[in-house]
């Protein structure tokens, strides 16, 4: 695993940056490994990677995304000790969760994304009107910890469906499941600078992201505060910003339900993944 790397335009590169962190696994307070934090010289080179491809990775057709998407699948499968045995040590998560609910969560956004493309009209005809959907352009994918492999793979598989190249920057307390998927796409075939990873935190790497201006749309899962400074970066470029921020669901029992039944559930959803979840009452 090349930790000490990043993956741009199909190759794990040395990075700009000398700044590193110690990745560590929150069950035992050891340090696993440690990663290089990326500055504004490397997300520009990985920007500026994913703006190269885009104009080829764009215009393929929907049969060759299809395809490729297939090739991930297969690929992704060969590695799910691996990506399990990567949560567990950087999450400290217990392995039957790791095994059982982080690592398919991923899979199960790729086999999505991969049945409704094989339906998903890209051109439509409404009326005496013609409806033409584009991918977006070059996507700044930024995500958190709590469920890593999840949130990597719900933006990077309607991304790479809709013919989109893009940044992943996942979270640097969590990051070698990460890795591990670049080198899933790598194997799977994903042209070079289609896709691109680069460790970092958020004040130097997520805002150098947020506010290049070769970037067209920030995808990000994280706090409201950070948010906020993705939003304010992201502004005077006028790029399109979609955003999941912090927060806790609503728990609400109808008066018809079966209250022990309901309590009991809930108290279950709310303490698995030490109640990390974005979706727990």
């Amino acid at each position: 695993m090349n930790t000490d790397k990043f993956y741009i335009d199909g190759t794990w590169v040395t990075p700009h940056s000398q700044s590193e962190l110690d990745v560590i696994n929150p069950a035992t307070e050891g340090v696993i490994t440690r990663i290089t934090l990326g500055d504004d010289e490397d997300i520009d080179k990985a920007v500026r990677a994913a703006r190269r491809a885009f104009d080829s990775f764009s215009a393929t057709s929907k049969e060759d995304r299809i395809a490729l998407l297939g090739r991930i699948i297969e690929t992704y499968k060969t590695r799910m000790e691996d990506f399990s045995d990567a949560i567990v040590k950087e999450m400290g998560a217990p392995q039957a969760l790791a095994t059982e609910s982080q690592t398919p969560s991923g899979l199960g956004h790729f086999e999505e994304t991969l049945r409704v493309l094989q339906d998903y009209n890209f051109e439509e005809t409404i009326g005496s009107a013609q409806i033409y959907r584009e991918p977006a352009g070059v996507c700044a994918l930024i995500t958190p910890w709590n469920w890593p492999l999840n949130q990597i793979a719900c933006k990077v598989a309607p991304a790479l469906a809709a013919g989109c190249t893009m940044v992943l920057k996942p979270s640097e307390v969590a990051p070698l499941d990460a890795l591990i998927f670049a080198e899933v796409l790598h194997d799977a075939g994903v042209p070079p600078g289609v896709f691109n990873l680069v460790n970092g935190n958020g004040p130097i790497a997520g805002a150098a992201m947020a506010r290049h201006p070769e970037v067209d749309m920030v995808s990000f899962t994280g706090s409201t505060r950070a948010g906020v400074d993705v939003a304010i970066n992201a502004a005077p470029t006028v790029k399109r910003v979609a955003q999941e921020l912090g927060g806790k669901s609503a728990n609400i029992i109808l008066s018809d339900a079966n209250f022990e039944e309901a309590i009991t559930r809930d108290m279950v959803g709310m303490c698995s993944n030490s109640g990390q979840s974005c979706n727990a009452p």
